[in-house]
């Protein structure tokens, strides 16, 4: 057999890197000044995340939406559901501003967004985009009307409007009429089905309405959450065969730990690779008194992985076995970590393209050598039982060995020493 027939049929193109085109979405921007974000319309896909403070609580919401904004958000939403809350939100961003902070804000609306928006208007001018669910925003003869009001003030003020349809939500005189309408079909959908498209319906309706009063496609971004996997996939490859607004996705509630991680990753995984998605959101229930940036990490490293966006640099490491039962490995894996994603909200001024940096911790000899050289510093400890040598590669070529006791410290002042030599005469050029 020669080596021509051992790669018949094999294609020589490359596999492709990244999503399938789809109608070009047209972009959205929200916020102003140097916060501003593009949504849409070629720019990188956003990373959204959203705070469970209450907003009448300012000091609370100011210290949670700065943290989420430094952990990467690039958007943050805000629950508007009263009086007290509209009230606070000029005062939150003011403080947001002080700190350094211009992280659009989302305002959240639901039943009473109408009013809020006309009784506060400092908060109406605050909120950089005002989020509305077409399902709550008003029943009977009232929806129009309290619709066209908060459209039209976001129209007065300048500010984009997602229209966000949910599932557990959905409008219920649309839902409805298309279930008597498909009851009286000859071949009639099972209720999952007629539920989709009430869902798809309701955005494009809502969407065509906020067009004809006056808000240009350009102010729209089009969300339909639901909370199952598959029904999600469903429903945004209907609306991306439909539409070419802007699109948000993402899982509601997704749940609680590995559960919402592993659910969102899998259905905006699927959805991203075909093209769909402008925006995301990872949903997720946190620990009592956890950390709610977990969320923001977790979209940036689905968007990282899958190789659409760069945030921080990335850390290979192995996953153990039974040559590694020493944890020197895991916990120099786990140190390195941490220490880069503390390090990054400097290094990202300091040192442009510091995210592109890939550094490989690896328990023993088998694959620690190859892995170490194709990371741009590795390093390749010795597994059970074996003196504690570690030999470091830096760009592929074997550089030095480590030994002893000091092997993390000394390693991280590798790590330190290589970002500056690589990364530090980006900053000088750029000034």
């Amino acid at each position: 057999m020669t080596v021509a027939s051992l790669f018949s049929g094999f294609s020589s193109e490359p596999l492709a890197s990244g999503p399938k085109p789809r109608r070009t979405a047209v972009g959205v921007r929200v916020g102003s000044g140097s916060g501003a974000v593009m949504v849409g319309g070629g720019a990188p896909i956003v990373v959204q995340s959203m705070t469970n403070t209450d907003t009448a609580d300012i000091a609370s919401t100011v210290t949670q939406v700065e943290a989420l904004a430094k952990a990467g958000s690039e958007l943050v939403r805000i629950t508007v559901d009263r009086d007290e809350a509209a009230a606070a939100v000029p005062h939150i961003k003011e403080r947001l501003l002080q700190l350094g902070c211009d992280v659009p804000l989302i305002g959240d609306f639901h039943y009473i967004g109408h009013k809020l928006l006309a009784e506060h208007p400092a908060c109406a001018e605050a909120l950089d985009k005002y989020r509305i669910n077409p399902g709550n925003v008003g029943f009977k003869d009232k929806k129009d009307t309290q619709f066209s009001t908060i459209v039209e003030t976001a129209i007065k003020y300048g500010k984009a409007v997602r229209i966000g349809a949910n599932w557990g939500s959905l409008d219920q005189d649309l839902l409805t009429a298309m279930m008597d309408e498909n009851a009286k079909s000859s071949a009639p959908l099972d209720m999952g089905a007629v539920t989709r498209e009430a869902m798809v319906q309701s955005a494009l309706m809502s969407a065509k309405r906020a067009e004809e009063i006056g808000l240009g496609k350009d102010r729209i971004i089009l969300s339909a959450k639901v909370s199952q996997v598959q029904d999600l996939i469903t429903v945004y490859r209907m609306l991306a065969m439909r539409t070419d607004y802007a699109l948000h996705l993402g899982l509601t509630e997704a749940g609680m730990g590995s559960k919402g991680i592993v659910a969102s990753s899998a259905a905006l995984g699927i959805l991203l690779q075909e093209g769909i998605g402008d925006t995301i959101r990872i949903s997720l229930t946190p620990e009592p008194g956890g950390d709610r940036t977990l969320e923001v990490k977790v979209g940036q490293e689905l968007l990282q992985t899958m190789g659409f966006r760069t945030f921080i640099p990335l850390v290979a490491a192995c996953p153990g076995c039974g040559r590694t039962t020493s944890t020197v490995f895991q916990e120099l894996a786990r140190d390195i970590q941490s220490y880069i994603r503390e390090g990054m909200p400097l290094w990202r001024t300091r040192y442009p393209g510091v995210e592109n940096l890939h550094v490989a911790v690896m328990g023993c000899i088998v694959n620690g050598p190859g892995e170490s050289k194709h990371a741009d510093i590795g390093i390749s400890l010795p597994g059970t039982g074996e003196t504690p040598t570690a030999p470091v590669f830096i760009d592929g070529e074997k550089a030095m060995t480590l030994r002893g006791e000091g092997i993390a410290a000394e390693f991280k002042a590798i790590v330190d020493n290589y970002i500056e030599r690589r990364f530090g005469g980006a900053k000088t050029a750029a000034e």
